[in-house]
């Protein structure tokens, strides 16, 4: 006999639950949807930097076992490319900062011969002139190139923070110099803006036009160091290098590989 009393719609309870709307379900705030992409993008970014300096380390492998030392051009004692060791990206970059170290060299050249002639001329502490401008062409170009121009160079081939710190420090103390070379005080040994005043006033032609080369190349290379080195701040700050990890870096690895390839 059927049960008329039996409800038909007792059960439908368990067909239009939905799985999906048990409150029980943990939902994802958007804070935490933006903390996980936050995590995701760096741990892209450390994947890409392990990437980058596996690569870096195979070329520089691979350069080590089948480049020779090739600079200076006259006594070899380090390998020097920029096609083959520094990023496509930042080739012209590195380029420029060579070229103004090349102007850097041939300035103190032409100072040292203004002196000369600043010497010649009976120039006031003359003597002392040339003398500080012989010492400044032997020391001056060895220690920039090792003190800034490598470590950048460096810095762009391996993209470790230690090689900027470098080139910050020792890169800003040069354009110190070159400001103080421009001004160029008497028995400095610099052949700059007051050494040339006074051989035009006294009518040392040959002394006062040297001084004006030797400034031009001063301020040349001063002011073109000067814009790469903001340039390579800004470039510094966007790859996230901090001064914890060049002191990680130095720890690891010493100073001495700061001026190598290797």
């Amino acid at each position: 006999m059927t049960d008329y009393t039996h409800n038909p719609f007792a059960s439908t309870h368990s067909l239009d639950t939905n799985p999906f709307d048990d409150p029980s379900t943990p939902t994802q705030s958007p804070s935490h949807a933006a903390e996980a992409a936050r995590l995701e993008e760096l741990r892209q970014r450390e994947r890409d930097l392990e990437r980058r300096e596996r690569e870096v380390n195979a070329k520089a492998e691979n350069i080590r076992l089948h480049g020779k030392n090739n600079w200076p051009p006259f006594f070899p004692l380090i390998f020097h490319s920029i096609a083959d060791e520094i990023p496509e990206a930042s080739r012209p970059l590195i380029t420029r900062l060579y070229q103004l170290w090349l102007v850097l060299v041939l300035t103190l050249i032409i100072n040292m011969v203004a002196c000369i002639f600043i010497l010649l001329s009976g120039a006031e502490e003359g003597g002392r002139d040339l003398g500080a401008s012989i010492g400044y062409l032997f020391i001056i170009p060895p220690v920039s190139f090792l003190l800034w121009y490598r470590p950048i160079y460096n810095g762009y081939m391996k993209e470790q923070s230690l090689y900027y710190y470098f080139y910050f420090f020792f890169g800003g103390f040069h354009l110190l110099f070159s400001l103080y070379m421009i001004i160029g005080v008497p028995s400095t040994g610099a052949a700059g803006l007051i050494r040339m005043i006074q051989m035009f006033a006294q009518h040392r032609w040959a002394a006062a036009v040297l001084g004006v080369v030797s400034t031009v190349g001063w301020t040349v290379q001063g002011l073109g160091n000067a814009y790469y080195y903001r340039q390579i701040y800004a470039h510094h700050t966007a790859a996230g290098h901090t001064l914890d990890k060049a002191k990680t870096e130095l720890a690891s690895h010493g100073a001495k590989a700061y001026f190598t390839r290797g």
